[in-house]
C-alpha cells in the first residue's frame, strides 16, 4: 500500500522560495507529497505547485514580482494596503479558484483576528484564503469575510503541522525562518522579523516530534522576507541543504507492503 506523505511549510516571505528547493531535492529522491499545509508564503507556494505548476515556473512567478510587489495592491485612508489587489492576480494563475480542483489536497492556515483562533481552509475559494493567510498585520488591512476578520496566518501559526496528524504515514516538515542565536549587528527593517521569528521559535519547536523528517536550511533570517532578489541563492542553498539529507530521506520511504 503506497504511503500517504504530508508536508507542512513555513511562512516566511521571500523565504518562502527555500520550500521549491526542498521540494525539488524531494522529487529527486521520488517523493511528492499527498497533502500539503501551508502558512503564508508556505501556503502560497504550495497552491501553485498543488495546482501542478513546476518548481520552475513557480520560482519565475515570484522573481516576476507578482507576489510581492505592493503595486498589485491598493492604498486605503488608513494608511494600510489591501489586500484585494492581489485577488485578480490569483484569478490568473487559478482560473476556477477552487480548492478543488488542486491536484493536491491544500490547507492553508489563516488567523481569525476576532476569535483568536488558527482557521484551516480546505474548500472553497482559493485566493480567499491565499490573501487571508498571507495578511501581514500593520501592513495590510485584515481581510474581511464569513463574518469576520483575517490576518496572517504567522502570526498564531507560522509552521501548520496539525492538519497532517493522525492523515499521512509520513509527515515532512519544512520550516525556513532558522535564526542565528546571537547577532552582533540588526537593521532597523529585520527587527520585526526578528522579534516574530524569537516569539514563535517555541511553539515551532515543540511540533518537530511531529514530524517524521524535519527540514531547517540553517541561518535563513540573512535573508530578508522581502529579498527576491536573492531568489537563486535561497533556492540553490534549500535545495542543496535537502539533497544531504539523503541517508535521513531514504530511510523515510519504505518498499510498498
Amino acid at each position: 500500500m503506497e504511503q500517504k506523505i504530508g508536508i507542512a511549510l513555513s511562512g516566511g516571505g521571500a523565504r518562502g522560495i527555500a520550500h521549491l528547493g526542498v521540494l525539488k531535492a524531494l522529487e529527486e529522491f521520488g517523493i511528492k507529497p499527498s497533502v500539503i499545509s501551508g502558512t503564508s508564503a508556505g501556503a502560497i507556494a504550495g497552491a501553485f505547485y498543488a495546482d501542478g505548476y513546476s518548481l520552475s515556473e513557480i520560482k519565475n512567478i515570484v522573481e516576476k514580482g507578482d507576489i510581492f510587489n505592493l503595486s498589485n495592491v491598493l492604498i486605503k485612508k488608513q494608511g494600510l494596503f489591501s489586500m484585494k489587489g492581489f485577488e485578480k492576480m490569483y484569478q490568473e494563475y487559478f482560473p476556477n479558484n477552487s480548492f478543488d480542483d488542486l491536484q493536491i489536497p491544500l490547507y492553508v492556515a489563516a488567523t481569525d483576528i476576532l476569535k483568536g483562533e488558527t482557521v484551516y481552509f480546505s474548500s472553497g475559494n482559493l485566493s480567499q484564503a491565499l490573501m487571508a493567510s498571507s495578511c501581514i498585520p500593520l501592513v495590510f488591512q485584515p481581510l474581511h469575510f464569513d463574518n469576520t476578520y483575517y490576518v496572517d496566518g504567522g502570526v498564531l501559526n507560522n509552521f501548520p503541522v496539525e492538519p497532517l496528524i493522525g492523515q499521512c504515514d509520513i509527515i515532512i516538515g519544512s520550516h525556513v525562518n532558522s535564526l542565528r542565536k546571537e547577532v552582533n549587528e540588526i537593521h532597523m527593517t529585520d527587527i520585526i522579523d526578528r522579534s516574530f521569528h524569537l516569539a514563535m521559535s517555541n511553539s515551532v519547536r515543540n511540533k518537530i516530534n511531529s514530524c517524521n523528517l524535519f527540514i531547517e536550511p540553517p541561518n535563513m533570517s540573512r535573508f530578508s522576507i522581502f529579498e527576491v532578489k536573492k531568489s537563486d541563492e535561497i533556492f540553490e542553498f534549500a535545495y542543496n541543504y535537502t539533497l544531504n539529507l539523503e541517508k535521513e530521506i531514504k530511510q523515510l520511504i519504505l518498499p510498498p507492503q
